[in-house]
């Protein structure tokens, strides 16, 4: 049976306005149409909340690894939350560490953050090896990858196929918190491991249904 390991971004559930629980529905039952002959692995990202509390503790010096520290938690509310929702469909509890994958008939396991460092990206790659999977599906809030930030520059290019090294030149280096398509440690981890990432829009769940079937879908190859 096929493993689909995802990261999903904390930013498609947790909103500047509140949980989208109508996404969160629409996600839930697109993934449960397909457990029939798939199994699904996903980590799952802090989002609003995560920025919300790294940004209220500059206000008390907080260092970057104790700023780490508070992305990995918001974390926990996220991933427990969309483990919640697949009911008696995921495995029990949600898990924290992607090198140990536990044994069971469950065909859905939801991983928090890890550890200080870097993101639930690199958690992702890191399950991925665990898996012996080849791919990363990353369901965040943009279309492509772009040259340059699209919110601020109307001239940003999408990137549909990228290598890892041209990807590493623009993701730059990581800082707790920082807002990019694949976090740059997780980038060196899969190009170490000759992983390929597929970046997508995760809101646009039919490209992402297209994708599942093998369909023409739009995002960003990285490999």
């Amino acid at each position: 049976m096929e493993t689909i390991v995802l990261s999903l971004g904390g930013s498609l559930i947790s909103t500047g306005q509140g949980i989208d629980h109508e996404y969160l529905k629409a996600f839930r039952d697109l993934i449960l149409q397909y457990m029939k002959r798939k199994r699904f692995a996903m980590t799952v990202g802090g989002g609003s909340i995560c920025r919300q509390y790294q940004k209220a503790s500059d206000a008390f010096h907080a260092s970057p690894d104790t700023k780490d520290w508070i992305g990995v938690y918001s974390t926990y509310l996220n991933a427990a939350l969309v483990c919640a929702s697949f009911g008696g469909y995921a495995y029990p509890r949600m898990l924290f560490d992607p090198t140990k994958v536990p044994k069971t008939k469950k065909r859905l396991m939801v991983y928090a953050g890890w550890k200080p460092g870097f993101s639930t990206d690199y958690d992702a790659a890191r399950l991925a090896v665990s898996l012996d999977c080849r791919m990363v599906i990353n369901l965040s809030d943009i279309d492509y990858v772009y040259d340059k930030d699209p919110k601020t520059s109307l001239d940003a290019r999408p990137i549909k196929r990228m290598s890892w090294k041209e990807y590493a030149v623009l993701a730059g280096k990581w800082e707790p918190g920082k807002n990019m398509p694949f976090d740059p440690i997780a980038a060196r981890l899969a190009m170490k491991n000759g992983l390929k990432v597929v970046i997508m829009n995760g809101k646009k769940l039919q490209n992402f249904r297209d994708f599942l079937d093998g369909k023409a879908f739009f995002g960003t190859t990285v490999e």
